[in-house]
């Protein structure tokens, strides 16, 4: 039997509009099982999904940077893995001089942040429903916060290629560098994988790997997809999440998730 589920949201749980759907959330509600949302978002952006699927567990945000549980008093961490904060700076400094058109913006726990709204903001605006706060001041601002996942978005796939090939050149200790989708690139803790978030709640939970299934679509739910018992790939997902995964089910536009849990999971 299937104990617990653990999804990414973008491309995953969410639909092409970075929505839940309704029909959707009713399919894993009916379900019944425990599910774990697993994101690089940060945890006021999940915050719908999980009310819309009345979680009460435990919930992974940053890419197991941080994870929380919903409380009386809001967001109530569990453990945090903040970026290290000279690395932050660094960086911070370095994509603001380097490639000043990229747009650029940065997390603390509770706080999404920027120095200038660009279309980049925009988007993600549209797209997580979220407003940034403005830090009127400039990046200098940044030094007293503690920052979980820097965010850079370029839609332009030159700009993105060079862009990634000098943050890694500049070996920066402690940080991890990924691509989320064609024009994201966020970096978080190297310690912030969604395998550490999962291991935390294997611990907790007494889960075995038989225990769990997972869904995902893209190169950071990897770590996840190789550490559960069954791993699922959504119909939209990269080839190489394909090729790892023992079950692929509907897409992200099509419900993907909730028909995954009913096809392949209720069955056993």
């Amino acid at each position: 039997m299937i104990k617990h589920v653990f999804s990414d949201m973008d491309g995953t749980l969410l639909n092409s509009q970075g929505r839940l759907a309704p029909s959707n959330a009713a399919l894993i509600h009916q379900a019944g099982l425990p599910v774990t949302l697993v994101s690089a978002r940060a945890p006021i952006e999940m915050l719908p999904a999980i009310t819309a699927l009345h979680l009460q567990g435990p919930q992974i945000a940053f890419n197991g940077g941080l994870i929380f549980r919903l409380g009386a008093a809001g967001i109530e961490p569990l453990t945090a893995t903040p970026l290290p904060a000279a690395s932050a700076q660094t960086l911070l400094r370095q994509i603001h001089q380097q490639f000043p058109t990229v747009s650029l913006s940065f997390y603390d726990r509770k706080r999404w942040y920027t120095t200038h709204i660009d279309a980049g903001i925009r988007y993600e605006q549209r797209l997580t429903e979220q407003a940034p706060e403005l830090l009127v001041t400039g990046l200098e601002a940044a030094a007293s916060l503690t920052l979980f996942k820097l965010m850079m978005i370029t839609f332009d796939p030159d700009e993105m290629q060079a862009l990634e090939t000098f943050l890694r050149a500049l070996a920066v200790p402690g940080v991890a560098i990924q691509r989320s989708g064609s024009d994201y690139l966020e970096i978080t803790s190297q310690q912030a994988t969604k395998a550490h978030g999962l291991h935390y709640l294997f611990t907790a939970n007494g889960l075995t790997r038989a225990d769990t299934a997972a869904f995902g679509d893209g190169h950071n739910d990897l770590p996840m997809l190789t550490r559960v018992g069954t791993p699922i790939a959504m119909a939209n997902a990269q080839p190489e999440v394909l090729a790892a995964c023992t079950h692929v089910t509907a897409s992200n536009d099509d419900d993907g998730v909730g028909v995954g849990i009913h096809r392949f999971l209720l069955q056993q």
